[in-house]
């Protein structure tokens, strides 16, 4: 695991290591064991190393035989052996026993065909010196970070944003379009960036660039076709099967590989299975349901494994929260973010790897909101022109858990699921800025998602929705972003291909019934745990916000910024603080919104504020 930077042009940056050493350094935490470079007067590229195969041979940047092409790597490849057996029969020559230089071998051998033979997660480029091309690919569900801009004839690329500000070339303004954005998903969708200019490479893309033109393409996409034939006993069989094939393959390492453990059923099949020394686990000091540590105490003394765990402080929890969201790069308002930096630190302190249960409710149909298509299916046969109007109407109404289902069903699914957070409607939003931009609808951005799910049921819909949206979004960021803040490997098995795969052809009704979520899974789990932990309903990562908000120290902190001068730059604050104040005196629920602007508000003044890092002319 590492992190890389690099950039393509053709002026004096391009002899000046000092650009390239200050954005390398920028990332230094994604790699703290080895630093490399690489410039020949066309590109100059720059690496991190956090060693975990082949610990004394794997630097990077990596050439191969005759020199002309160049990879930067971040990730693991975990079925690098049996690849690299295969291309030495080939004829190519390996410098190294490390995973990553199987990928260049790999792409001189089949060209970016070779992808589709990967088990892995990574993002990675390759410099073709001689026919003066960029490459760069990122893993099937975006488990691994890829970013890009282009400002003026610099081409600039990277691990993370962070790294660009330390080039003289990056210019560095705010893209209010995604600010817009991120107040409905309470993460930025799609492939802009909250700086303008500056682009995610999406899931499962590569990109070839030349000639100052950049081209994309999709070479994978993860598909549903249920088989309505089998029983639910053959299912369980082959989920248990291909879950330890999957465990056994991102063991693979050079160093102790542990696991976190919550509560929940993912994280405990991880830690049931993988037989690690170690797991962890952390909790605020706010009662029983803010609190997993308990529970993992007690399934790790029936595994029996070495549980360490960690009670986060209020003041810890706040204080904090201003350099999580420098490591996150762009804003990101799920609390657990905190928590998940915690508990990676934590881990970070005893070793370099940990397993963790990412992904296994996209892909087995995990969140309850997936129940709500299979909930009073009688409502549903109303004609909808009748569910509109009676919606309109009760969303005049005060707020009400049965209010709610009514406004919820008086809208098409298309309408209504955008993934599992909406903060902000495309209204509300509105109302709340300054400066609206003409960005498009909550519902406009996950319709490609929708329409290619054509015909499919409302569940496999949703779940592809969160695939391709709030996993990647949220999830996979919060988990990349947090772990390397902490020089930690994470690695999640549940997203593994051949997992998508098997979960693709399970039926809807084994994956989500009225019984559970996850149904299929949670009996393979049951195989290994109790039912305490196999059926256990799904809670997220339970942070205390909602309660802290109401009191009086951080109900100022809070106040204090929605009337701050960065505020008044962007929203309306009086609607800000009537939305806090409502919260503190009970009138609604509104600790998620509050949060989704808070969350912005401490994140521009990382990266905006006169403290900020830049480019000052002296790296």
């Amino acid at each position: 695991m590492c992190g890389f930077v690099g950039y393509l042009d053709g002026g004096a940056t391009l002899q000046d290591e000092t650009v390239l050493h200050a954005m390398t350094d920028a990332i230094r935490h994604r790699g703290p064991d080895d630093a490399d470079y690489y410039m020949d007067g066309c590109a100059a590229l720059g690496f991190r190393r956090l060693s975990i195969i082949d610990l004394e041979g794997g630097r990077q940047p990596i050439l191969n035989e005759d020199g002309t092409k160049v990879l930067l790597f971040n990730g693991e490849i975990y079925n690098y052996r049996e690849l690299r057996e295969e291309l030495l029969t080939k004829g190519h020559l390996f410098k190294t026993a490390a995973d990553s230089e199987v990928v260049l071998h790999g792409f001189e051998e089949y060209g970016d065909a070779f992808l589709n033979r990967l088990r892995g997660m990574f993002a990675f480029i390759i410099w073709d010196k001689e026919k003066k091309r960029l490459f760069g690919a990122r893993d099937f569900f975006g488990i691994k970070p890829l970013y890009y801009a282009k400002m003026g004839d610099t081409l600039l690329f990277g691990s993370e944003i962070k790294s660009f500000l330390f080039h003289p070339h990056f210019k560095k303004e705010l893209n209010e379009r995604a600010l817009e954005s991120y107040l409905s998903f309470q993460y930025s969708p799609g492939s802009e960036t909250f700086f303008k200019n500056v682009y995610k490479l999406p899931p499962a893309h590569f990109f070839t660039y030349e000639n100052g033109v950049m081209e994309l393409s999709r070479y994978w996409i993860p598909e549903f076709h249920p088989e309505e034939d089998k029983p639910l006993s053959y299912w369980v069989d082959e989920i248990e099967k291909a879950f330890d094939d999957s465990i056994e393959a991102h063991k693979v390492s050079d160093v102790e590989v542990g696991s976190f453990l919550s509560s929940g059923v993912d994280s405990s099949y991880v830690a049931c299975s993988a037989h690690v020394d170690k797991t962890f686990t952390v909790g605020f000091d706010n009662g029983t349901k803010y609190n997993e540590i308990s529970y993992a105490q007690e399934l790790s003394q029936q595994i029996p494994v070495k549980n360490i765990s960690k009670v986060i402080t209020p003041e810890e929890f706040w204080n904090t929260f201003p350099k999580i969201q420098y490591h996150m790069d762009e804003p990101l308002a799920d609390p657990s973010a905190v928590a998940l930096y915690f508990v990676c630190n934590t881990a970070s302190q005893h070793l370099k790897v940990v397993l963790s249960g990412e992904g296994a409710d996209e892909i087995f149909g995990g969140y309850n909101i997936y129940k709500e298509p299979l909930e009073c299916t009688w409502y549903d046969k109303i004609p909808f022109p009748i569910r509109k109007v009676i919606g309109t109407v009760a969303s005049l109404l005060p707020a009400h858990r049965g209010l709610n289902f009514l406004v919820r069903r008086g809208k098409r699914l298309e309408e209504r699921f955008i993934g599992n957070a909406y903060m902000f409607t495309q209204k509300e939003r509105r109302a709340l800025l300054k400066h609206p931009t003409d960005v498009a609808s909550p519902a406009q951005i996950v319709k490609p998602c929708y329409d290619r799910m054509k015909g499919c049921d409302p569940v496999t819909k949703m779940q592809f929705v969160d695939l391709n949206m709030w996993m990647v979004g949220d999830i996979l960021l919060k988990a990349d972003k947090m772990s390397m803040a902490n020089s930690l490997e994470l690695r999640v098995p549940f997203l593994d291909k051949h997992i998508m795969a098997l979960a693709g052809r399970i039926p809807t009704r084994y994956r989500v019934n009225q019984e559970n979520t996850k149904y299929a899974m949670r009996q393979a789990a049951l195989r290994r745990m109790p039912d305490k932990w196999a059926s256990k309903k799904k809670l997220g990562f339970p942070v205390p916000t909602r309660v802290w908000l109401k009191e009086d120290k951080y109900y100022g902190i809070v106040k204090a910024e929605f009337e701050s001068e960065t505020a008044e730059k962007f929203f309306h604050t009086e609607k800000l603080v009537k939305l806090l104040d409502d919260h503190k005196n009970g009138k609604a629920d509104n600790s998620r919104r509050v949060w989704t602007v808070y969350t912005f508000l401490i994140w521009y003044k990382q990266f905006f504020s006169e403290e900020a890092p830049r480019y000052d002319g002296q790296n």
